[in-house]
């Protein structure tokens, strides 16, 4: 529902702009390609993963995936070749998303958790693919058009899937309940994935992976600020971590 709302959203953005959908080479395949990794199925497994693995321990492994975004672009990317400096960044920031959330750490050897976790490994996998490929063959698509028929496509693969594997699951509508997906679609799906491709034109597919790492440290403050969760020593190092490493990448050169 996050990803239908949003795309009926982008679709009237793009007609109001007068923005052209499919017209540019590779547009179509591109639409099939980020649909099916970076939306069903990266999404698909976070959540399904997430009913066994805490939600710390999720966010260091997802933290991944400015990694693998290195790696697949020094593979994929002539002009992203791997630096050694930003490749230093990138690890000292990981550290510092584990050590935020090390006390989840402890709790892999709950019921499901083992393998919960290793599947949720292949959703960072597959973002990093598909945001690679988007980066090598998406040049002078509109943003829009990566972000909306994508976010079409998924909606319609796990509406499938809810019909077959969570039909007698009952839905439960209540203030709160409609104030999340009304954030998440506007502010969560559609603005946020249309700047994220955006920026994936504009800044070398590494440094806006780097999003990852903040995402986090974000949820911390928020917790912190807004829901009263200790701010603990652990939590002062590993934002610290994450703040250098992050910017230590984004200035590097070589």
């Amino acid at each position: 529902m996050r990803f239908a709302i949003a795309t009926v959203i982008l679709l009237a953005i793009a007609k109001a702009l007068k923005v052209r959908l499919g017209a540019e080479p590779h547009e179509k395949r591109l639409w099939l390609v980020n649909g099916a990794l970076f939306f069903s199925v990266s999404y698909g497994v976070v959540y399904w993963s997430e009913q066994y693995v805490p939600s710390g321990l999720a966010a260091i492994l997802f933290a991944t995936f400015p990694i693998l975004v290195t790696l697949f672009a020094h593979l994929l990317l002539p002009g992203e070749p791997f630096r050694v400096r930003a490749g230093l960044g990138t690890l000292v920031a990981f550290a510092g998303i584990v050590v935020i959330f090390s006390e989840d750490l402890a709790k892999i050897g709950g019921p499901k958790t083992e393998v919960a976790a290793a599947v949720l490994l292949l959703s960072p996998l597959v973002s990093a693919l598909s945001s690679v490929t988007v980066k090598k063959w998406g040049a002078g698509i509109h943003p829009i058009s990566l972000a909306a028929m994508p976010m079409a496509i998924a909606a319609l693969v796990m509406t499938g899937l809810a019909l077959l594997f969570e039909r007698d699951r009952p839905v439960v509508w209540s203030k709160a309940s409609i104030g999340s997906l009304v954030y998440l679609s506007v502010f969560g799906s559609a603005l946020t994935f249309t700047l994220y491709y955006w920026l994936l034109r504009h800044v070398r597919a590494s440094h806006v992976a780097l999003i990852a790492y903040v995402t986090p440290v974000v949820a911390v403050v928020t917790g912190v600020l807004f829901l009263n969760e200790p701010l603990t020593r652990r939590v002062l190092l590993g934002g610290a971590l994450v703040i250098a490493g992050v910017a230590f990448t984004a200035k590097s050169r070589y």
